[in-house]
């Protein structure tokens, strides 16, 4: 691992830094929100499904002072599938002097495999990837490299998938519309143990409430999405037609959703899929 390179405090942005209660002595949030986003103060983080109540957490205007370790640099193992995407985040996060991308994948699939050849502190993760999403992707080096860091950095800031990333233990949920200086931030700040989410998207979260669907309902409705029939999925996931078709009714009938294609669209666009 690089090593004597200090870490740079960097400008503020739109997302809050979370801390377990008050933030301490010396650090403050993650920067400035954005317009029409709730004021530094408290935010409350949605829990995770069957998991304690919510956490009332601090969310502040300022950077941090406090620096990252000053004797390492941050190694970051990039999953993105577009490559012009990857190569300018890769790129931009190079001009960091405390932050090294060390590893870059375009699959989802292959963040694991990746995640264990390099010495990585922080998993920077999209969501729609091939092979894997991001947020399976993030639960899966979660439960398998429980130290490693996850940020999900995506162009979908919908509150369904920040509960999601929440709940595969990932420690920042970011969209890609902020400058690059906000990213490199954030990272710094999950190596320290903070979470950093936008807080208007946690608000959103709380006031959608938790994603009605079950996991098989959401496997089931997320396959019919290609116009698949019944016995089509059934045997494709291992299940009887009529199974098939109930887990599709209750999937409808928890979207308000007419048909299954609007249930799908529905379910997407809130972030459920």
């Amino acid at each position: 691992m690089s090593s004597g390179r200090r870490g740079t405090g960097v400008p503020g942005g739109r997302y809050g830094a979370v801390h377990g209660g008050s933030a301490p002595d010396g650090a403050a949030g993650a920067g400035a929100l954005v317009a029409g986003a709730p004021a530094a103060g408290t935010a409350t983080v949605p829990p995770a499904r069957g998991g304690p109540p919510p956490t009332l957490v601090a969310v502040t205007e300022q950077p941090s002072s406090v620096p990252t370790d000053s004797r390492r640099v941050i190694n970051v193992l990039l999953a993105e599938d577009q490559s012009m995407v990857r190569e300018a985040l890769a790129a931009l996060l190079g001009l960091e002097p405390d932050i090294e991308v060390v590893a870059q994948v375009a699959r989802g699939d292959e963040v694991l495999a990746a995640a264990r050849a390099h010495d990585v502190d922080v998993v920077l993760l999209d969501i729609e990837m091939p092979g894997m999403t991001g947020l399976d992707a993030a639960a899966l080096v979660r439960r398998e490299l429980p130290e490693l860091k996850l940020v999900i950095l995506t162009t979908f800031g919908r509150p369904g998938y920040m509960r999601r990333a929440m709940e595969s233990g990932a420690e920042a949920f970011l969209v890609k519309d902020a400058p690059a200086a906000q990213l490199a931030d954030a990272l710094r700040r999950v190596l320290r143990g903070e979470r950093v989410i936008d807080p208007t998207l946690a608000a959103a979260a709380l006031a959608e409430g938790a994603n009605p669907l079950t996991d098989r309902e959401r496997a089931v409705l997320t396959a019919s999405a290609d116009g698949s029939t019944n016995a089509e999925l059934a045997t494709a996931l291992h299940l009887s037609p009529g199974t098939v078709r109930n887990y599709l009714s209750t999937a409808i009938q928890k979207t308000g959703a007419r048909n299954r294609a609007e249930a799908v669209r529905i379910a997407r666009d809130k972030g459920w899929l």
